[in-house]
C-alpha cells in the first residue's frame, strides 16, 4: 500500500487564504528553505549509496573477500575526503554524526593538553555541541570554559581572543562560520593571536561551500550539511596533535573512534562532498544573488525587520531575519503551512522556548526570527514566491497578537 502525506496543509482550516494557498501536489513544498539543517541527499551520494549496500556491507576488518572490498570502499571515502578539505586521508576520521565528531575532537584536545590546562575558550556563538561538550569536560574533570564576545554581527574579534588567551588554556575553539546568522569567522586572524593553544574548527557551515582554513589542530563536520546522508561525521586530527581518545576504546582499527563503520553510508558522504566542491562555485554565485534578492524585498516589504550578519563576508546560501511583535515558531508553522520550510532561532529546539544563544550574543532581537538556507536545487521562482506571501503572513500574525 502506498502511503501518501500532505505536507502542505491542505484542508486544514485557517492554514492559509486563497490566495496565499500553494500550487503544490501532495507530499511537495513549494520551497524546502531549510539546508542549513539538512541538504537533501545529493545525487552524487545517492548513487554511491545504492552501489555500496550489496559490496560494502561487510566488516572492513574482516580478512575474506568482502571485508577486504568493504575496507576498499573505506579507504577510498577517507582519501576523497581527505583531498576535497585539504588534509591528510591519516587524519580522516568517521564518525556517527557531526556531533560525535565535534565532542570527539574538543574533549580530545583537551585531554591532550590536560597537564598543561583543562581550560576551554570558545566563541559565544559556537554550536551547542562545543558549547556542551565544555560543560561536560568541566563537570568531569573539573576543567573550566571562558566565553568569547562577538559584535554585532555575530564575529568574534582577534583581539578579544587574545586577552582570553592570556590565561593558559587547553583549547581554544572558533568555528569557521555561522550557521544561524551566516558571518564568516576570521579564522587566519584568530590563528596569529593563539600562540600555541590548539584550536579546534566547527566547520559544518561551511564544509563544501567554501575552503577549510589552514591552521586547525582538530576539525569537525556533519554529512547532511553537505548533501550527504545524516549519520556520518567528519572528524579531522592534524597530525602531531596532542590528541588523546576521550572515550572508552573498542577493537576496531582507529583508535580515534569507535564501533562498525557504516560504509555505504561513508562512501555516499564521501561521494556528496566531492560534488559539492566541485559545483560550489557556480553554486556559490546563484545561491548569493538569490539571497541578496531575500535581503533587498524583506526590507522593503516587511515592517520593522532586523537582518543579521555581514552583508559581505557571509556564507552565501543563508539569511536570517527577525519580524518585531511576531513569535518565531508561529511564523516558522505559518510559513509551514503555506509550503514553506524556514527554520527559526528563536527556539533552539521544539522542546524549549529559549531564545537562541547566539542571537543574545549578538545583542539581537531574539522574537519572530528566520532563517533562510537554499538548497542547490532552489528556484528564483521558489524565492519569488516566499517572498510574495511573507509580508502577509507577518501581518495577519501580528493582527492576531493585536499588534497593527
Amino acid at each position: 500500500m502506498n502511503v501518501v502525506v500532505d505536507y502542505v496543509g491542505n484542508g486544514v482550516p485557517g492554514s492559509a487564504t486563497p490566495g496565499d494557498q500553494p500550487q503544490s501536489g501532495p507530499g511537495r513544498n513549494v520551497g524546502y528553505f531549510d539546508s542549513a539543517s539538512a541538504e537533501p541527499l545529493h545525487p552524487a551520494a545517492r548513487d554511491s549509496l545504492l552501489a555500496a549496500l550489496d559490496s560494502g556491507f561487510a566488516d572492513p576488518l574482516g580478512l575474506h573477500r568482502p571485508g577486504r572490498n568493504a575496507r576498499l570502499l573505506l579507504d577510498n571515502a577517507r582519501e576523497v575526503v581527505a583531498a576535497c578539505l585539504n588534509a591528510r586521508p591519516d587524519e580522516v576520521v568517521f564518525a556517527t554524526s557531526g556531533a560525535a565528531a565535534v565532542h570527539a575532537g574538543v574533549l580530545g584536545l583537551l585531554a591532550g593538553r590536560a597537564r598543561i590546562s583543562t581550560r576551554l575558550v570558545h566563541s559565544a556563538v559556537e554550536h551547542s555541541s562545543v558549547i556542551q561538550a565544555g560543560a561536560w569536560f568541566a563537570r568531569s574533570f573539573a576543567g573550566s570554559t571562558d566565553v568569547v564576545p562577538v559584535d554585532a554581527w555575530g564575529r568574534v574579534s582577534p583581539d578579544a581572543v587574545a586577552a582570553a588567551l592570556q590565561s593558559p588554556a587547553g583549547l581554544l575553539a572558533v568555528q569557521s562560520a555561522n550557521g544561524e546568522v551566516g558571518t564568516i569567522q576570521p579564522i587566519p586572524s584568530v590563528l596569529e593571536v593563539s600562540g600555541e593553544v590548539p584550536l579546534f574548527v566547527d566547520f559544518a557551515a561551511t564544509a563544501g561551500r567554501l575552503e577549510l582554513p589552514p591552521g586547525w589542530s582538530a576539525a569537525a563536520a556533519g554529512a547532511h550539511q553537505w548533501g550527504g546522508p545524516a549519520g556520518v561525521g567528519v572528524l579531522l586530527v592534524r597530525k602531531g596533535s596532542r590528541w588523546r581518545p576521550p572515550f572508552p576504546a573498542d577493537d576496531r582499527a582507529d583508535p580515534r573512534t569507535s564501533g562498525f563503520e557504516n560504509v555505504p553510508a561513508i562512501l555516499a558522504a564521501a561521494a556528496g562532498l566531492q560534488a559539492a566542491v566541485a559545483e560550489r562555485e557556480e553554486r556559490n554565485a546563484r545561491q548569493r544573488r538569490l539571497v541578496e534578492r531575500i535581503r533587498d524585498r524583506v526590507a522593503a516589504t516587511v515592517p520593522d525587520v532586523e537582518v543579521f550578519g555581514d552583508p559581505v563576508d557571509r556564507l552565501p546560501h543563508l539569511l536570517s531575519f527577525s519580524c518585531l511583535y511576531v513569535d518565531g515558531e508561529a511564523l516558522v508553522g505559518e510559513l509551514d503551512r503555506l509550503g514553506f520550510a524556514v527554520a527559526s532561532g528563536s527556539a533552539c529546539t521544539a522542546s524549549t522556548v529559549t531564545p537562541s544563544h547566539v542571537l543574545e550574543a549578538m545583542g539581537a532581537l531574539t522574537h519572530g526570527n528566520v532563517r533562510v538556507s537554499l538548497t542547490r536545487d532552489t528556484t528564483v521562482e521558489e524565492v519569488d514566491r516566499f517572498l510574495d506571501v511573507l509580508p502577509g503572513t507577518v501581518a495577519r500574525l501580528r493582527e492576531r497578537a493585536g499588534v497593527r
